[in-house]
């Protein structure tokens, strides 16, 4: 059998697309190639090429960005039955049209997420990245991909340029891709939030994000007819230590909202009291008999009107409850 010799009978045609000329060794197996002959066609000089073990590309050529994305996803899945996998990191993000990450063709490595019980390593165009729970795969460009959040924690964790890292984060929110509780908690858990150019990257994320959070709050109240409130005001009894500051504060009916900001970067050691103090700022409020509603910016960017029927139920109940203590209204 010699390099010119067909390898089965079907059209050469099927072999255009990418799909077919990135191939694993069980799919020549099934073509009827056996695998010496495989491995003589990928010696110098020869028409293919192995670029990753069990992974064989159909020419002799450069690979197109395309096809080194499906040589290691087949690397990645090539077990029996095929292992879960999935493309993150900068080659996620590509697919997913992404103007900060680079073009996939310009990618010399392609970012792979996979268990992390998985005994597969990263070599030639396969970077492995593990997860002890993998997320749920999404779609981009006809493959399954990392969620937002993940693969852009993924790329920053693999990055030095501050710039570059700053603008895959805002344009992560900006484009509303996730939400930057979301995308905090990734970067903690890849511990990205070490590097300072990071931390600078997230802060200015984070108050960004604030001020798009009280927008919608502002437009939640306004388009359900609400009554206006006293905005971003901290309530204390009178000649009393600090208060609680709370984001809007109906004083008629004794009931105050607050935007969650659990899931932001206070995480780790001061972090853990984050909790903490969200119950100790509402046991203090409803001692004086305020009702104090957590509004989740995500919520209130995707249900509108629920968050708003959750608001004037309480304010509509307010007379069923005992009357709140007289407080003091500052703004802070």
């Amino acid at each position: 059998m010699t390099h010119n010799t067909p390898l089965t009978p079907r059209p050469l045609s099927e072999l255009s697309d990418v799909r077919r000329r990135v191939v694993t060794v069980r799919t020549l197996r099934a073509w009827g190639v056996p695998l010496a002959e495989a491995q003589d066609r990928c010696r110098p000089g020869g028409p293919w090429q192995r670029p990753l073990p069990g992974v064989y590309l159909l020419h002799s050529g450069p690979a197109s960005g395309e096809e080194r994305l499906h040589a290691v996803l087949r690397y990645a899945q090539r077990d029996e039955p095929p292992g879960p996998a999935m493309v993150t990191g900068l080659a996620a993000l590509a697919l997913r049209g992404f103007d900060a990450a680079p073009r996939l063709a310009a990618l010399e490595r392609v970012d792979v997420l996979v268990p992390h019980t998985r005994r597969l390593r990263s070599t030639g165009w396969a970077r492995v990245a593990r997860a002890r729970v993998m997320p749920v795969a999404e779609e981009a460009g006809g493959v399954p991909v990392a969620p937002v959040a993940r693969a852009v924690a993924d790329a920053v964790a693999r990055l030095t340029d501050a710039v570059t890292v700053r603008r895959l984060l805002t344009e992560a929110v900006r484009g509303g891709h996730c939400e930057p509780q979301t995308l905090v908690r990734e970067l903690t858990r890849t511990r990205a939030l070490s590097r300072a150019h990071v931390v600078d990257a997230v802060d200015s994320l984070l108050a960004e994000g604030r001020a798009l959070a009280e927008e919608r709050l502002y437009a939640m109240v306004r388009d359900a007819g609400l009554p206006d409130p006293c905005w971003h005001v901290e309530l204390r009894l009178p000649h009393g230590p600090p208060g609680c500051a709370v984001d809007a504060y109906w004083p008629g009916q004794g009931v105050a909202v607050e935007l969650d900001a659990r899931g932001t970067r206070r995480t780790g050691e001061d972090g853990g009291n984050l909790w903490a103090e969200h119950a100790h700022r509402r046991e203090t409020l409803e001692r004086l008999g305020i009702t104090l509603l957590h509004l989740a910016p995500l919520r209130l960017r995707d249900d509108p009107h629920g968050q708003a029927a959750v608001v004037r139920t309480a304010l509509m109940t307010a007379g069923e409850r005992p009357p709140a203590a007289y407080v003091v209204v500052l703004p802070r």
